[in-house]
Order: structure tokens, then C-alpha cells, then sequence
């Protein structure tokens, strides 16, 4: 499933079903640049039948074993060892490549890259690298950036050579004395909180753990307020208050949410007065609020929970700020009076809903509001004073490109700070001044290597489906690339959870552009490239539309003359790869290779079992298959279920054994049933990062081990088609 907001799965424990030792066929690892030998087999996955039950029927999966919740199962372990070393029997020829394309990809990165300052209470704060260094440091200056540095957080020292490390989010007290922050070791998204003293940069002994990444200061600089996570299904469903100095064991709860189809998560106003608990569900959320001084932080709705009302919440002087989908499915802004928030009577409008444009984002200052909208399938900036009227688009250049809202801080500030981006033009950050108009850049993404946004160009396109919607395509290419159908085709995909996929700047995507690629996004149904309706037409029983979106933007392009037939090459990851599998199955002759990450591929299994992170929540993306429509619907496109015998493409698939979105076995048990069942002789391999979780190796470089893997896969597969199950 998702990514980002992300959300994935368990299953129930195997009852009595053993777990039978692998027959693996021993791999001498080659050298040079000659294929491996035809015959040198990949490991082959004992099957043994098990019976998944529903109340529609049972089910056989010969390799559910492959199931460990422990993660200490030896022959568990030792199956998907044996796959990293096919991976790297299968792959050896290619280490010069591999090599190179590292050397690449690395070699474009700024050494000593930095975020721009912002100012809040007194300091400038910023985070940098240090060159050749994996992890963020986080620093301040008092008063001025003249000022010595202070050191805030070294991650580099915190990770202290551990196998996994990612710090997930930092906050200082409001007196700025005090530093708390999560970090993750596991790759599990079970957090850590801890507090330092900045003056004498010791840690305090309040630790707490198994929370979500994200948590809140009180006004006291001595209360935290943090979502902790179910021990199981590690949904964060318990907001608690901790007291620096006292027992975690002893923490008090604040907030417990029932319904497991929402999502928790904490965040201040951006006047500092108010914390809110923000609860959301694909279709419905609600905001509760406490002042941020108030000893008892009594938390109370800014609008009790409505079947279908979803909305955001800001604060703004005797005011809430509302975005809202009340009688607005593509959301309207309204502003009401703390004190009757609740009555919809009482709600003033400020910017009306409108059909051709989805609202999405919003900001806002004492004399201004900034909001993110949607529209021509773009994420645009529009500014507007309160005095009333629509305001104003901050205007581009480029006929694809993505302007993001990124936090401000001071709301007396009669600036909006955004970041604007395209598929070849770097991030650059901006301060858009309201009163002149005129946006000041404050910093561009540094790109080694010889780069220039002037040597390649981009466009932005619509492509035919089969009920005659129209799917935006944003695509991108080296000048001198040939567009009369010889160029390779590089396609990538997500289409779920409203979550749209903007073209933004990736200089990974540099070394296949360099190379004679064209790239390009397919904002399928399932996202809201087109506003809320697109989203409802790529889920639940529509959901079918996403996979048949994304053959038929390949097809298009490949008559238009964007990429040869021979030499598309799909990709996508979590609820992106389960559309890589759903393509896979229906339409593999499309596909020279495909590229699937973290993939969702054993949809039933899954959505049947509540114990598994994070199912409950999703039965509004996915349906609930307890429910026969449902069930029958899911079946009909779950990758692993619909495996048959036929011709795959090349297949390279990438999972983390720590993954608690997306559990390591669906991967597993997917590219064993195709190893059975398919009848080609292409390539299918299998890469484990054993230390990592969803997102990958949580280190700046680390993770492009996994790239430089991936464009060797593809490169190969080109160059030869490759011969190797």
C-alpha cells in the first residue's frame, strides 16, 4: 500500500504447519562482465499447503510459511539469505557497472548540503551534512547567522555504526532549552523520544518507546505530548502526556482512539497557542484542541467527527481556519470563531470550493493566507490577503512543475515560503513577499557533476484510457534523445490514497536521462492530480482503474513515439508495486522489465487479517474483504492470487526485512510463486536488505546502493534481455 504517509501489514501466526528447510542450490558468485551461466539456479521455495480462511472460502498459499513475525526463523532466514545470493551470482557481472553508477549518483550530491534557516524564538535554525557523512546534524545561531554555531544533534554520533538508523522528527521547549526528538533504529517505525539539554548537551534519562515519530511541547518546556503505538498491529492509537523527570511506565493518557481506521497524529498552531490532535480516516477526520498553557490540557473537537467531513485546522487570533470538504468536495477555506466552531452557522467563507481545483494545502499569517492548490493536474501556489478575492497564482515557467508549501515560521511574517521544482529543474527554495509581489530565491539544490537544467527539456501531456478519461503524464528527457519510438522508457506509477506523485527533481533520474531515457510519471487514478473525483475513481471497487490507466498511458506513449515497444521499463513501490504486479499479470508483454519496491502484493491475505499494521485502518482504500463484493473485487486483481503460467518481464524486487508497512513476506511469497509458475527464462531477482524497513537504508548514502542496483537491472536487461529465472 502507501508510502507516506504510509501504512502496511502481519498476519496471523502459522498453526500448525511446520516449517520445512529449503533445497537451495549452492551460488558461486561470478566475476567479470560474462552472464551467469543458464543453470545455475535461484533458490527454489519448499511449498507446503496452508488454508487462509475467509467467509467466502478458504484459499491455498503453498508458501505462507514464509511468514515469520519473530524475524528469528532459520529457515526463514536462510531462504531469503539464499536470495541476496542469487541476487549477487545472478548480478555479478555487473559490479563494474554497479560501481560506476554509484559513483554517479553520489557523485552529484552536495557534501556539505544544508536546509535554509528559518527564525523562531530568537534563533536561526537549519539542519547540514557533513561531507562523506550519512546522517543530518541539526544546529542554531542566536540572534544572527554571524554567530557561532550551536550544536544542536549529531546523527552521525547518535548512529553510532548501527545497521539501521533515521531520526524522525526534532523540537526545541519554547524557552529553547531543551531538545527532544525520535529516532528508529529498526526500520520499524517504532520510535524512541528522547530529551537533551542543549547548554550541557546531556541526555536526560526520560526515554520513552514504541511511539510515532512526531510529538509536542507544552508551554511549561517540561510536557511532551506523543502517540504511542499498539504493540501488535503498531497502530499509534494512544496520545500520552509525559513530565520530564517522572517514569514513562507512569505517563498519563491524554487522548485513546477506538475506531482503528483512523490514523493519530500531534501538531502545534503555528502561533504557538494551541496543540492539536489531528485524527483521520480515508473518508472522515476530526481535530481536537488544548491551549498550550493550560496545565490540564483538556482537549476538546473543533468539530465532532460527521460521516464523509473531513478537514484541517489553524489558528489565527480569536479564529479557527478551516479547510474543509462540507458541501465542497474539492474542499473550500472557511474561518469561524473558536468559541462556536462547531456551529457550521457561524463558519465566514474565504475561498470557495471550485470544480477545477482541488485545494489541498494552506498556511496561515496575520495578514495573508497561502494555499496549495491542485488544478490542471499541477500543485500551484495561490496567495491572497484577508482583506477578501481570490488572490493571485504565483506564476511558472515550465509546463510541468510542482510549488510546495513548506512551514514559515512567524506568523506576523509578510512573507510565504515555498519550494518549486520540476523533472529538470532542481529544488529551489523561495521567500514570495507579499506586499511586492516578487518571490526572492533563498537557495537551489546543488547538482555535481556537470549538470544543467538548459540540456534537457520536459513536457506535460494527457493520455487516452480506455473510458476515455484523460491521465496526465509528466515526462522528461536529454535534448538530442529521439523521440521517434527507438528511445528505452522509463515509466513510473503509484495511484493511491489521494496521494498524488508530482514531477518534482530527482537527479537519481539523471544517470538514465544521461543515457537516452525518456522518464515519466503516470498520475493515474487512485491519486488527486485531477481533484477528489480521481481519487474516487482509482479505489474500492473502481480501483481497477488504476492498473488499466497505467497500460494504457504505455501504450500511448509508446505509439506517440516516447519510447520503444521493446523497451519499457516500468516502476513503482508499496501500494505503487502493487500496481507493478497488478500490470505484471495483465499486460507483461507491454514491459521489457519492471521495477517493484516494497510491493503490496498479497492483497487478501492481508486486508482479511486486522492483525497486521496497519489493515483496519485501509478498509476504505482497499474495501473489506469479509464482505463478499469485496472480497471477490480484491481477488480479481491481488498480484500473488492471479500469478499464472505465462511470460514475465524481467522482474527486480526489493523488499526490507524490518518493513512494518509492507511485511517482507508478501515480496517473498510472490517472487516464489513466479519462479514456479512463470514459463519464461528472464531474470527474477530478489533483493532483502536485512537491517532495513520501508523506506530503506536510513542513511544519505546508503540507499543508493539499491538505485545503482536497480539501473544495472535495467541497463542489462537492455543491452542483452537476459536469460536467468
Amino acid at each position: 500500500m502507501n508510502c507516506l504517509v504510509s501504512r502496511r501489514k502481519l498476519r496471523r501466526p502459522v498453526v500448525g504447519v511446520a516449517l520445512l528447510l529449503l533445497v537451495l542450490t549452492a551460488c558461486t558468485p561470478l566475476a567479470g562482465d560474462a552472464p551467469p551461466a543458464i543453470g545455475a539456479g535461484p533458490p527454489e521455495a519448499a511449498r507446503q499447503p496452508y488454508l487462509v480462511e475467509s467467509p467466502h472460502g478458504a484459499r491455498i498459499d503453498e508458501y505462507y510459511w514464509l511468514r515469520d513475525d519473530t524475524r528469528q526463523s532459520p529457515a526463514v532466514l536462510d531462504y531469503l539469505r539464499a536470495e541476496n545470493a542469487w541476487r549477487d551470482t545472478a548480478m555479478a557481472h555487473t559490479a563494474a557497472l554497479r560501481e560506476q553508477l554509484y559513483a554517479e549518483l553520489t557523485g552529484r550530491l552536495d557534501p556539505d548540503e544544508s536546509t535554509v534557516p528559518a527564525f523562531d524564538r530568537g534563533y536561526w535554525y537549519y539542519s547540514r551534512f557533513e561531507p562523506g557523512l550519512e546522517y543530518p546534524v541539526y544546529a542554531r545561531r542566536k540572534g544572527s547567522l554571524d554567530t557561532p554555531e550551536e550544536l544542536l544533534l549529531d546523527g552521525n554520533r547518535l548512529a553510532g555504526g548501527q545497521p539501521y538508523f533515521r531520526i524522525g522528527a526534532t523540537a526545541v521547549s519554547d524557552d529553547g532549552r531543551l531538545l527532544a526528538w525520535t529516532e528508529d533504529t529498526a526500520g520499524r517505525r517504532q520510535h524512541v523520544l528522547r530529551v537533551k539539554d542543549i547548554a550541557t548537551g546531556t541526555t536526560l534519562p526520560d526515554v520513552v518507546t514504541n511511539v510515532e515519530a512526531d510529538f509536542v511541547w507544552a508551554a511549561d518546556n517540561r510536557t511532551l505530548l506523543y502517540t504511542a503505538k499498539d504493540p501488535v498491529t503498531l497502530l499509534g492509537n494512544r496520545v500520552q502526556r509525559h513530565t520530564l523527570g517522572t517514569d514513562p511506565a507512569t505517563d498519563e493518557p491524554v487522548y485513546e482512539e477506538q475506531d482503528q481506521s483512523y490514523y493519530l497524529s500531534l501538531q502545534r498552531s503555528r502561533s504557538g497557542q494551541y496543540l492539536f490532535i489531528r485524527l483521520s480516516s480515508t473518508e472522515q477526520s476530526e481535530w481536537r484542541y488544548a491551549d498550550a498553557s493550560d496545565p490540564r490540557l483538556q482537549f476538546r473537537p473543533v468539530l465532532p467527527r460527521e460521516p464523509g467531513l473531513r478537514y484541517d485546522v489553524e489558528h489565527l487570533g480569536d479564529d479557527f481556519v478551516l479547510l474543509t470538504n462540507w458541501q465542497a468536495p474539492n474542499f473550500r477555506i472557511v474561518k469561524t470563531p473558536i468559541a462556536t466552531s462547531r456551529d457550521k452557522a457561524t463558519w465566514l467563507e474565504v475561498l470557495p470550493h471550485r470544480e477545477d481545483a482541488l485545494l489541498e494545502d494552506f498556511q496561515v499569517g496575520t495578514t495573508h493566507l497561502a494555499v496549495n492548490e491542485r488544478s490542471g493536474g499541477l500543485l500551484k501556489l495561490r496567495v491572497l490577503p484577508w482583506g477578501g478575492g481570490l488572490g493571485r497564482l504565483i506564476e511558472a515557467a515550465e509546463p510541468a512543475y510542482t510549488m510546495k508549501l513548506v512551514p514559515t515560521p512567524g506568523i506576523d511574517s509578510p512573507t510565504v515560503r515555498y519550494t518549486y521544482s520540476s523533472l529538470i529543474s532542481p529544488e529551489a527554495v523561495y521567500d514570495h513577499d507579499l506586499p511586492s509581489g516578487r518571490s526572492e530565491r533563498q537557495k537551489i539544490e546543488r547538482v555535481l557533476g556537470g549538470f544543467a537544467t538548459a540540456n534537457y527539456a520536459s513536457a506535460f501531456i494527457r493520455a487516452p484510457a480506455r473510458d476515455g478519461a484523460q491521465v496526465p503524464v509528466s515526462l522528461a528527457w536529454r535534448k538530442g534523445t529521439r523521440l521517434d519510438g527507438t528511445a528505452p522508457l522509463y515509466l513510473y506509477g503509484y495511484g493511491a490514497y489521494g496521494l498524488s506523485e508530482d514531477p518534482v527533481f530527482s537527479s537519481d533520474w539523471l544517470s538514465l536521462l544521461d543515457r537516452g531515457f525518456v522518464v515519466a510519471i503516470a498520475h493515474v487514478r487512485g491519486g488527486q492530480e485531477l481533484g477528489r473525483q480521481w481519487y474516487e475513481e482509482g479505489r474500492l471497487l473502481r480501483k481497477m482503474n488504476t492498473y488499466t490507466d497505467f497500460i494504457d498511458v504505455t501504450r500511448h506513449l509508446v505509439r506517440e513515439g516516447y519510447g520503444a515497444s521493446d523497451k519499457v521499463i516500468a516502476a513503482g513501490g508499496s501500494a505503487g508495486g502493487l500496481l507493478m504486479g497488478a500490470v505484471a499479470n495483465l499486460a507483461p508483454a507491454d514491459y521489457r522489465a519492471i521495477i517493484a519496491w516494497s510491493p503490496f502484493v498479497d492483497a487478501v491475505t492481508t486486508m482479511l487479517d486486522e492483525s497486521i499494521p496497519l489493515t483496519a485502518n485501509e478498509f476504505d482504500e482497499w474495501g473489506n474483504p469479509q464482505e463478499k463484493v469485496y472480497y471477490d473485487y480484491i481477488l480479481g486483481y491481488s498480484p500473488y492470487d492471479n500469478v499464472t503460467a505465462q511470460a514475465y518481464p524481467a522482474m527486480l524486487v526489493l523488499t526490507g526485512l524490518w518493513d512494518s508497512q509492507v511485511q517482507y513476506y508478501e515480496p517473498a511469497k510472490w517472487v516464489a510463486r513466479l519462479r514456479a509458475r512463470k514459463t519464461d527464462d528472464r531474470p527474477l531477482i530478489f533483493s532483502v536488505d536485512m537491517g532495513a524497513g520501508h523506506s530503506g537504508p536510513g542513511g544519505r548514502y546508503q540507499r543508493y546502493r539499491d538505485t545503482a542496483l536497480e539501473y544495472a537491472f535495467i541497463l542489462d536487461q537492455l543491452k542483452a534481455g537476459g536469460s536467468s529465472r
